[in-house]
């Protein structure tokens, strides 16, 4: 697994909760926040997988799994950029289905 794993999520999850919050995305949604797992495995998923939306905490859980294959020695900037594809397509998969407004979060995969 890559070495630059921790600091690429850290930057890909402040970068992505700007873009949550100043989107639109939670306002009037029927969750409150969401929570993204990036699963290591054999694929890369274009599809999350959801679980149930949290009463108690409101968040709406998602899973994607990437293939650990395209990991091994990537680079900071190259492993941050995989991330940030994958959680972006997760997201605009449930902004979609929840009918939340996904504009800024296309706008910013198409970068």
């Amino acid at each position: 697994m890559s070495k630059h794993s921790g600091k690429a999520l850290d930057a890909v999850r402040d970068s992505i909760e700007q873009l949550i919050i100043e989107s639109g995305f939670l306002l009037e949604a029927p969750f409150s926040w969401v929570t993204i797992s990036i699963r290591y495995g054999l694929k890369n998923d274009e599809v999350p997988h959801y679980g149930k939306i949290n009463k108690r905490y409101g968040d709406l859980p998602l899973s994607i799994e990437v293939d650990t294959h395209e990991l091994i020695d990537v680079t900071l900037e190259e492993l941050t950029k995989k991330f940030k594809i994958t959680v972006l397509k997760a997201l605009i998969h449930a902004g979609k289905k929840y009918d939340r407004p996904t504009e800024m979060l296309e706008a910013e995969l198409q970068k």
